[in-house]
Parts: structure tokens; C-alpha cells; sequence
């Protein structure tokens, strides 16, 4: 039985329905909350906690559900986590009662099918007596000196606010996070964007060479508290042939890579850059965003804009997601700077193989971002991936400049002059205000690997100063 179970209801778990659920447990267990009250834990005759459950989540963008657990699911809908210990053998049926109990109250279903159920749970094994070690993470499964491990089995694993809060600790302690899963499971975009680079790391369970790193393809062994790539005799690292797979032929993702700067201006609406570049590339807005996943609000450049402020001068990290009929996501980065605000944003979108990438509207896009949204620089790419956006423990062709924007900022820097002739066969095209304008430079279609060079090529001609006079 899976260690995570999720229960969907229609009403959102009150106090008495959260009781109602607590008492899966019998009378011997004590209930306690942590993360400022974002938890409830069960807690086993020592101490040691043995199910957590997650402050419930109203999911009101459609298709969140499904996009996350392949589940199709009505919204609005009450989102609520329960966590099992893997310490302790009935810590997963507990966790399957809390969430049955809460849909049997509340109306509503529970993932994955068949785990949920209302019957009580009796707690006899000795593991329950053990105290929970001091310091350590609510239902994190493993935890060494210098990595804490997260077992997981979902369709795919997303960058929740518990798994956002686990990145959080164990960065502050200087430790790893270790996410170990089944080859079956996906990451979403904003997970796998988390966990990029050492020492975080994503484990992939496999019967020939038992776990591989999912996103190098490394064969990784469990080596002094923490997953490590294990070695030839030469000393080089092994790669795992499940990571040479094929993956789904034909799809693509489109990646359009922007930063926009405005002044700290009282009617300022961050968030509006990227709703510009969504309406030119899919035809309307974003259906959601979020601080984590499941993104569970409607889309509001203002309230984004009012959290964005309530948090400064700290940045805001958020998600956005489309709708299930043109997929898509985003994750902006919004931060006060000395000059006014910044928005880095990484939107991508998913298409099939009889569909079309929507490389006629780049030039477009740039003019819009140039011309109404403070446009610093947008590169434009185009590679293999999930029309889903979701990413599979499988080696991929990397993606391929199609075109590179630099706004009428870093223009008038380089010389309008120097920038309209880069070293290549590239006619840049203007864009933006006439007194500033921008210039937008086509690179290929995203198939040939050379447009690489080019872009170095261009770049390194954008940055080389303009000798002075003798």
C-alpha cells in the first residue's frame, strides 16, 4: 500500500471531521500539530509519528488533479495529504483510514483507489515505541548526517508545500534531499527545476542496477548515509541502460526563457508579462497559479502582485499552469531590486506530434514584451518533451536556441549600431518603442544543434565593449 494517500471532498475537513478521521488510530494514539500548526501528526506510544496530515488545499484551477495524479476530479475540491511512516508496518493503512474517514464525512474520493477505508487501525508493533530522533523531519523517511531520503510512488511528483518546506530545512543544515521513486514516476517541471544540481538528487528505483540517478542516468549505491554514483574500475561513473530508453516519439516543449525590469510604481501588476506572452502563444491567460502544487488559485495578476509585496523585500517564487486542452506551465520569480522589480520567467508548453509549434508568433511575443513590458532578454527554445510537461528518468535530447530578444535596454548598452549587425546570417528584427527600441534575432527552427554557436557567437558580440575613440 502506498505511503501517501490523498482524499478529494467537496466540503472542506473541519475540526469535527478532522476528529472524526484522528480516531483511525483507536484511543492509544496522541495527535499533536507542527509547522506552525500546518500539520497534525499521529503519534505512536514513543513519540515517533506515524501519520501526518496536511493542512487541506481548496484545488480550484481544473485539470490540477489530474495533471498531478491522473485522476480526473470536479472542482473546486478540498485537497487533503496524509503521509505514512515507513517505520512502522500499520502506518499505511492509518494513513488510508484518515483519508477514508474524511471522504466518507465530507463526500468525496480518495487516491489511489482502494486505499481509503473507514475501519480502526490498531498500532502493536514495536517500531511504534521508538522516539523520534531529535531534529528530524515530519514523515521523512531516512535522515544521516547529510541527507534526508523521501520514498514516493505517484503518477507525478510535484514540488508540494511539504516537499518545498523538507528543500527549505535541509538547505538551511547544509544536507541533501534524496527523493527516491518507482521508474514509473514522473517530476513536474517545477520539482525537477528544485532538485537540479548537487547535492539534491533524484533516486530511481531499478531491478537491473538498483537505483540510478533520474536525472543524469548515473547508477547510484547507498554509500556513508547518502546515495552516491558507483564506479568502474577506472573510476568513472556507470550509466544505467534504463536511463537510454526511448521516450514518447514526437512530442515536444517549447521553453520561452524571459526577464522583465519595471519601476516599483504603486499600479504596478507583476504577473502581466507573462499573461502577455500566454495570450500570444496559446490565445487567453493562465487558468492558475500557486505556490506550490496542486496550483490551486484562480489566475490574478493582483493578487499575485499583493503577495509578491507582502513578502518583499524577500522574493516570491510562484507556478502558473494552462488548461488541460493546451497545456503549459510557468514559474515566476519575482524580486525588489535597487532599480525597481524583476520578473524571471520559464514558461513551457507541450505539444503532440500532429501539432504545431507556434514559431510564427516568437517575433510577436517579442514586440508585445518590448513594447508594453519592460523586456530585459527572452531566449526561445524548442526540444523533445512530454506534451504533459512532465519528466520521465530518461536521457533527452537537449533543447535548441530558436530565437534570442534583447530589449531596448541592453540595445542602447551594445550600440543600436554593433547590435544590428551580429557576425552571422541573422537580419534582427526591430521591436519595441521607436526612441528604444529592441531588437529580436531568429536562429533556426530548433533542429539543427549548430544554432548553439550561433548564439554564443551573438552573444559574446552583445557583450564585447565598443572601443573607445583614440
Amino acid at each position: 500500500m502506498t505511503k501517501d494517500v490523498i482524499a478529494l471532498t467537496a466540503k472542506m475537513p473541519d475540526t469535527t471531521a478532522l476528529m472524526v478521521a484522528l480516531t483511525a488510530g483507536g484511543a492509544d494514539l496522541d495527535a499533536q500539530t507542527a509547522a506552525d500548526g500546518a500539520v497534525i501528526q499521529l503519534l505512536g506510544s514513543g513519540g515517533r509519528p506515524l501519520v501526518s496530515v496536511e493542512a487541506p488545499v481548496l484545488v480550484q484551477v481544473p485539470g490540477e488533479v489530474e495533471r498531478l495524479l491522473g485522476t480526473p476530479s470536479a472542482t473546486p475540491v478540498w485537497w487533503t495529504e496524509t503521509r505514512a511512516s515507513t517505520a512502522v508496518p500499520e502506518a499505511a493503512p492509518l494513513a488510508g483510514a484518515v483519508a477514508g474517514r474524511l471522504a466518507e464525512v465530507l463526500g468525496g474520493t480518495v487516491w489511489p483507489e482502494g486505499a481509503g477505508h473507514v475501519g480502526v487501525v490498531p498500532v502493536t508493533s514495536e517500531a511504534s515505541a521508538a522516539p523520534a530522533p531529535v531534529g528530524a523531519l515530519p514523515t521523512v523517511d531516512v535522515v544521516t548526517e547529510s541527507t534526508a531520503v523521501v520514498l514516493a510512488d505517484r503518477p507525478v511528483l510535484g514540488l508540494t508545500a511539504w516537499l518545498s518546506d523538507v528543500l527549505r530545512t535541509t538547505a538551511e543544515f547544509g544536507a541533501a534531499l534524496h527523493i527516491v521513486t518507482p521508474d514509473h514516476c514522473r517530476l513536474s517541471l517545477p520539482l525537477r527545476t528544485a532538485l537540479a544540481g548537487a547535492p539534491n538528487r533524484w533516486v530511481v528505483q531499478d531491478p537491473e542496477c538498483g537505483y540510478y540517478d533520474g536525472l543524469s542516468g548515473a547508477v547510484l549505491s547507498w554509500q556513508d548515509g547518502t546515495f552516491a554514483p558507483a564506479r568502474d574500475e577506472a573510476g568513472r561513473p556507470r550509466l544505467a541502460a534504463a536511463f537510454g530508453r526511448a521516450g514518447t516519439p514526437g512530442e515536444r516543449r517549447l521553453t520561452v526563457q524571459f526577464r522583465t525590469e519595471h519601476p516599483a510604481e504603486e499600479e504596478l501588476l507583476v504577473g502581466r508579462s507573462l499573461e502577455a506572452a500566454w495570450r500570444t502563444l496559446t490565445g487567453g491567460p493562465p487558468a492558475g497559479w500557486g505556490t506550490a502544487e496542486p496550483v490551486n488559485l484562480p489566475w490574478s495578476p493582483r493578487q499575485l502582485t499583493d503577495l509578491a509585496r507582502g513578502r518583499a523585500p524577500e522574493p516570491t517564487l510562484v507556478t502558473a499552469v494552462g488548461s488541460p486542452e493546451r497545456p503549459a506551465l510557468a514559474t515566476v520569480r519575482v524580486t525588489r531590486t535597487a532599480a525597481g522589480v524583476e520578473e524571471d520567467v520559464t514558461l513551457s508548453l507541450g505539444y503532440g506530434p500532429s501539432e504545431e509549434v507556434p514559431s510564427a508568433a516568437l517575433a510577436e511575443l517579442a514586440e508585445v514584451l518590448a513594447a508594453g513590458h519592460g523586456l530585459v532578454s527572452m531566449l526561445v527554445s524548442v526540444g523533445p518533451g512530454r506534451r504533459d510537461l512532465s519528466l520521465v528518468p530518461r536521457v533527452s535530447v537537449p533543447a535548441v536556441p530558436v530565437s534570442f530578444t534583447l530589449g531596448g535596454a541592453g540595445v542602447a548598452e551594445a550600440t543600436l549600431t554593433r547590435a544590428r549587425r551580429p557576425p552571422l546570417a541573422v537580419t534582427p528584427v526591430q521591436v519595441g518603442p521607436q526612441r528604444r527600441p529592441g531588437l529580436h534575432y531568429p536562429l533556426g527552427d530548433g533542429a539543427d544543434p549548430a544554432a548553439w554557436e550561433a548564439l554564443s557567437t551573438l552573444l559574446s558580440h552583445l557583450r564585447t565593449a565598443v572601443p573607445p575613440p583614440a
